[in-house]
């Protein structure tokens, strides 16, 4: 067996280490018509990243590394030496065996929370909630991130240049719940697209019911003094009393701010005749952005997540299409938002990724969101709508 160490400096982790398997079947290097594209499986060695599982892809367009350990998350993509990421405080990725899912506190899932894309789900995917003795029945977002894949394996076809990485996830617990997360995370080559196409199946015999989040998180230098979310809202409501505060503000961002506290913003998005819809955050001279694209018939909600808190304390906005809204589970299921899966039911789910770095890509999505905001109309409230917040 070969294996390489390098260091990901370029990926603004100057001490982390991958040791890379060069005759790992998922190491390849493939020719296609649409070029060549290139595979790595390794595994992180040293600190809280001991032992996380690593696949890197790169398309000759972008170079984008995956975490089957952790649920089949996206960790960093990295495109015309642009880094499209942030910088969290927990400096991971970190073993989900150091993650304390179960914390009686409920917000355990903090200590793992360093993704570019993370799921959040699959059984509750928003608030931590307690029962009446005050135990921890759901904790915050759910389990699937910190949940390894139980099955990797790549599938391209040369004609195409198309690649898939699947891997399979379960969420389960004997007599109570099994979900299987079926991922197919797709490049092209030459393409700095990545689709995420996932499936959920109820593997038990009996009606479950799940929730699914797909938290997209963007620092710097996508988000900076002067950046805009550029999304074609239908309808938008803050969370809470102190995002209601900046409602007139709510998708421009400033630079990073000491004692910041986050603001969200509940929405739901126009879409296509094919339900499809398109979210971009841009920086302030619209030289740098990220889109991200959607179905909005089985994820009809929208998140915005503004926490442009300082540098050191986690400068990040996160955009969030999902089946809910991320209050406590209850309070969802009483709302009807909650998806219901008969036994061996699949539930299938797409979100396109484009990472963007020149004026002509950044406004190419731009009119793309122009058209489907149409004739511009969008309903805005200034408090928090009683049915999207408890």
């Amino acid at each position: 067996m070969t294996t390489k160490t390098s260091e990901l400096r370029s990926l603004h982790s100057p001490n982390q280490q991958i040791a890379w398997n060069d005759q790992s079947p998922l190491s390849m290097e493939i020719d296609t018509r649409e070029g060549k594209i290139t595979t790595r499986h390794g595994i992180f060695t040293g600190g809280a990243s001991e032992g996380v599982e690593v696949i890197e892809v790169a398309t000759g367009s972008i170079r984008a590394l995956l975490l089957p350990s952790r649920g089949m998350g996206i960790w960093k993509i990295e495109k015309d030496g642009v880094d499209f990421t942030w910088d969290s405080p927990i400096s991971g990725p970190v073993h989900p065996s150091l993650v304390p899912i179960f914390d009686p506190s409920g917000i355990g899932w903090l200590e793992g929370f360093d993704e570019l894309v993370v799921r959040c789900g699959l059984e509750s995917n928003g608030a931590p909630e307690h029962d009446s003795a005050g135990q921890l029945t759901y904790p915050l977002h759910g389990r699937i991130a910190n949940l390894p894949a139980q099955s990797l394996s790549i599938e391209y076809d040369e004609a195409s240049g198309r690649l898939d990485v699947i891997g399979e996830v379960l969420e389960s617990r004997l007599f109570i719940k099994r979900l299987r997360l079926r991922s197919r995370i797709r490049f092209q080559a030459g393409s700095s697209e990545i689709s995420l196409l996932d499936d959920v199946t109820n593997d038990l015999s009996k009606p479950a019911t799940m929730q699914l989040l797909y938290h997209i998180n963007l620092g710097q230098p996508v988000l900076d003094a002067g950046s805009v979310l550029d999304a074609p809202i239908a309808t938008l409501a803050p969370k809470d009393e102190l995002s209601a505060k900046e409602i007139d503000q709510w998708n421009q961002f400033d630079g990073p701010e000491v004692g910041y506290a986050e603001r969200v913003y509940f929405a739901e998005l126009k879409s296509d005749d094919t339900s499809s819809t398109t979210a971009l955050l841009r920086n302030s001279d619209q030289t740098r952005g990220f889109a991200v694209s959607f179905n909005t018939a089985k994820l009809p909600r929208f998140i915005l997540w503004k926490n442009t808190a300082a540098i050191s304390d986690g400068y990040v906005v996160g955009l969030e299409p999902a089946t809910n809204f991320p209050n406590a589970r209850s309070f969802e299921e009483s709302m009807g938002r909650v998806i219901e899966l008969q036994p061996e039911e699949t539930a299938s789910f797409r979100v396109t990724l484009e990472p963007l770095t020149s004026m002509d890509e950044v406004a190419r999505v731009a009119e793309r969101v122009a058209r489907l905001r149409d004739d511009g109309s969008e309903q805005i409230h200034t408090s928090p709508k009683t049915d999207w917040s408890p």
